[in-house]
């Protein structure tokens, strides 16, 4: 099963592939934005294996999120 996790773009740091860091909830990781080249400081991507896939709107992202964290250790797999 693939899992995408919702994560707010907090950092831009440019480069090839264009990089940048996603808060999920208080946890801060380094995602490649080679998919989502349009994604900025604020926009929320779903980030599957440490690729921004896509872009989508805060709604979303929050409704998301508030699932994965209602399953017991539902986020503990980002902290790996």
């Amino acid at each position: 099963m693939c899992l995408g996790i919702p994560g707010r773009i907090v950092e831009l740091h440019g480069g090839s592939p264009p990089l940048g860091v996603a808060d999920f909830g208080g946890l801060r990781r380094e995602v490649c934005l080679a998919y989502t080249p349009e994604a900025r400081p604020g926009d929320y991507v779903i980030v599957h294996v440490g690729f921004a896939i896509s872009v989508v709107d805060e709604q979303e992202a929050e409704r998301t999120l508030a699932v994965i964290r209602a399953i017991p250790g539902g986020l503990d797999e980002i902290s790996g």
